[in-house]
């Protein structure tokens, strides 16, 4: 009997010796216990296939270099018409609103003036004592050359034709500039008001006068504009502007209305500096139909100078977290699992839904990266 629990204290001892001899296998030379971990990311088959999880390997893309600047939508000079009077006088009728459309020709404003009317009877005098005058230098001419009268008397006549014919001219100039008709006035029909049409087609954006309004020839009545043709005016800074050429494309948006993105190409670039040591870029925007741009909008513009090829992949395989940028790339697939290493990386640029980024060389030709749903991994 007592052999037996002799033998089985023996082995109840070497059991114990064993397992601590385990234990201190596991023991680093610290004293401490290593636990072996994996940090991969790792997805299985089903979930790469629920999710429409991508994979794509890095390739080449054009990236361009870019002048960043910004500026407004503008029409050229000949689309813009600031409407003002010929002569002072007061607002009889404005039919017009801001917004409204006019076609060239079109009564804009009509001007009431005493002045008008005493416009219309010099006329009439000097046109009434033309034909008189006229006779008088015919009949002195005719005399002059028959030696019948002096050549005083005819060089008297001849002045005051001349007078009489430049008084009639510029009275007659002065009521066309106000829109009178000089035939009506030789028949005897006066009038004390002036009517403005609009010099141009398009829409009408400022009204500055009310009726009863006295206005000067310096005053702006309204403002018209045509938006048929529109086009960039940019301002880029002294540093940039060696860079912008002709002819290179413009890409804009106007960040208070929408985030689309349009284009354009430089047309001129301005040859002088102006405030804020700026240079006026022109450039014309491509579809400009197809947009319902106004005149007035705020662009930022970026002016493409040139393009370089860069390592990258596809923008939605780079995923941003708290500020940092990081990849997945596929360090193994085995027994239906994908298993993904987290590198962090320097975005360079992006553009057309790729991204560059600077550690690219780091990582093999053939290396491959989740292209879709890095995202949700990475920030969870």
């Amino acid at each position: 009997m007592q052999k037996y629990i002799f033998k089985i204290i023996m082995l109840f001892m070497f059991i114990i010796i064993s397992s601590c001899g385990e234990k201190a296998n596991k023991l680093n030379e610290n004293g401490t216990s290593e636990v072996q971990t994996d940090d991969r990311i790792q997805i299985t088959q089903a979930q790469f296939d629920q999710n429409k999880m991508e994979i794509a390997s890095m390739t080449e893309s054009d990236f361009p270099v870019m002048v960043t600047t910004s500026g407004m939508i503008d029409v050229p000079p000949e689309n813009r018409a600031v409407v003002s009077a010929t002569m002072g006088g007061y607002i009889k009728t404005t039919p017009l609103l801001i917004g409204d459309k006019v076609r060239k020709g079109q009564l804009l404003v009509t001007i009431e003036n005493p002045e008008f009317v005493s416009l219309q009877q010099q006329y009439m005098e000097v046109n009434g004592q033309l034909g008189y005058l006229k006779s008088e230098y015919e009949r002195q001419q005719t005399m002059v050359a028959e030696n019948i009268t002096s050549k005083k008397s005819f060089l008297k006549a001849e002045s005051d034709y001349k007078t009489g014919v430049a008084k009639y001219n510029g009275l007659r100039k002065q009521l066309i500039m106000l829109n009178i008709s000089p035939e009506q006035v030789e028949k005897g029909n006066i009038s004390s008001v002036a009517t403005i049409f609009a010099p141009i087609e398009g829409s009408i954006t400022s009204v500055n006068v009310s009726k009863g309004t006295y206005v000067s020839p310096a005053t702006s009545i309204m403002e018209i504009i045509n938006n048929d043709h529109i086009h960039l005016e940019l301002s880029v800074f002294e540093k940039d502007i060696m860079k912008v050429k002709k002819d290179q494309e413009v890409v804009f948006r106007i960040p208070e209305a929408s985030n689309e993105e349009y284009m354009a190409e430089v047309h001129l670039v301005g040859t002088s500096i102006g405030e804020n040591r700026t240079i006026k870029v022109h450039a014309h925007i491509e579809n400009e139909d197809e947009a319902n741009f106004l005149t007035g909008m705020f662009v930022e513009a970026n002016i493409i100078t040139e393009t370089s090829k860069q390592m990258s992949l596809p923008s939605e395989a780079i995923a941003v977290v708290d500020n940092e940028a990081y990849v997945l790339v596929l360090d193994e697939k085995k027994d239906g699992s994908y298993y993904f290493k987290q590198v962090p990386v320097e975005i360079l640029g992006s553009y057309e839904n790729r991204t560059s980024f600077s550690n690219s060389s780091t990582f093999k030709q053939d290396a491959q990266f989740l292209a879709k749903g890095a995202f949700s991994l990475i920030g969870a």
